[in-house]
């Protein structure tokens, strides 16, 4: 139940809380009301009831409060909607063709977007919270019951896609989103318009057709929920599609036109690709144990999926390549104590040698 007694509101607070923000390496901001997006509820009942969550149980468990900011936090009056950018300098698609590489989502060359967003945002908070004695935050990026994207929406940061991401007019397909909820009553900002017309490029870009319709995404085909979120074999039918993608897909982002508005100078510095991240060696990675993987994924989102996800990954593509350069290191992959990893082997082997 929302509470009566609510802190005031704080005449011209906005557009100083929108320089702090700014401040503190955020590209994009704007509020929402609480209940803004009320649609969103429904949308998700309907995407999960058909199965299209896959593996991600979570999405499911706490449905309840994922659908509406008040679901999660009763006392929610505003929402104020946040993104850093990403934006690459590279082609995200150019390793497509050098199969000896493995190929990492933009969005995981850097530093873990998790730690450098979260700490700018109770920055922010802090700031508010001194600013408006009495208010009440919570500060989320990704790991909550949050709908972000139809939140960023409602504030104006952009629309969602046909992909189902975020796309700005400012950034492109490429922000890093984050949500302050306040039991402050704030001003909205003016809800973005979706600007996606007749264009259907990032539908056309996805190479396991993940994309039942316009605006829904299939997670069990897509390849960023393959190579990320599943633990477990890869679909047979689905390995060859992947290429040599080992960690994400940006296909769908790659391919959209408002891309080629996206300022490269507004990218928050921490999302800088690290050298042995932007185009990491396949024998490299397929040599990995788990110290080795901790190793080289340390300060990184991609350290989550573990060793044997990645090794998986890497044994797909190495199937992929062509190369029969990676046969000795896939035998030995045989006998590896995850079935996964020995699976992933096993198909690569035929793929080499058939």
């Amino acid at each position: 139940m929302v509470a009566e007694a609510l802190p005031p509101v704080h005449d011209g607070i906005e557009p100083r809380l929108e320089a702090v923000a700014r401040d503190h390496g955020f590209a994009a901001f704007g509020i929402a009301r609480a209940d803004a997006a009320p649609e969103t509820a429904a949308r998700l009942t309907r995407w999960l009831a058909e199965g299209c969550h896959g593996d991600m149980i979570w999405m499911e468990s706490r449905a309840g409060q994922r659908g509406s900011p008040q679901g999660l936090w009763p006392e929610v009056r505003s929402v104020i909607a946040l993104g850093m950018s990403y934006a690459p300098e590279q082609d995200p698609l150019a390793l497509a063709e050098v199969p000896d590489r493995g190929r990492i989502s933009v969005y995981a060359q850097g530093a873990d977007y998790h730690d450098v967003v979260k700490r700018a945002l109770k920055a922010v908070a802090r700031w508010l919270v001194a600013e408006a004695p009495g208010a009440e935050v919570k500060v989320f990026v990704d790991t909550a019951p949050v709908m972000e994207k139809p939140l960023a929406a409602a504030a104006g940061l952009g629309w969602q896609g046909k992909h189902s991401n975020m796309v700005s007019r400012e950034h492109g397909s490429w922000l890093f989103l984050g949500a302050i909820y306040t039991t402050l009553d704030l001003v909205p900002s003016a809800a973005a318009r979706d600007r996606c017309g007749s264009c259907t490029a990032c539908q056309d870009a996805c190479p396991t057709q993940a994309f039942p319709a316009p605006y829904r995404v299939d997670a069990r085909r897509c390849i960023s929920y393959l190579t990320i979120e599943h633990d477990g074999p890869i679909p047979v039918e689905l390995r060859r599609a992947m290429g040599n993608r080992i960690y994400g897909c940006d296909d769908c982002l790659a391919v959209c036109p408002w891309n080629k508005f996206a300022d490269t100078a507004a990218r928050h510095r921490a999302f800088l690709p690290r050298a042995e991240l932007a185009a990491p060696s396949l024998a490299d990675l397929l040599a990995l144990d788990d110290a080795g993987f901790r190793q080289v994924f340390a300060g990184s989102p991609i350290k989550r999926i573990g060793r044997n996800r990645m090794v998986r990954n890497a044994a797909v593509a190495a199937g992929n390549s062509g190369d029969p350069r990676f046969r000795a290191r896939l035998e030995e992959l045989l006998g590896d104590e995850s079935p996964m990893v020995a699976d992933a082997a096993a198909w690569a082997l035929d793929e080499l040698t058939s």
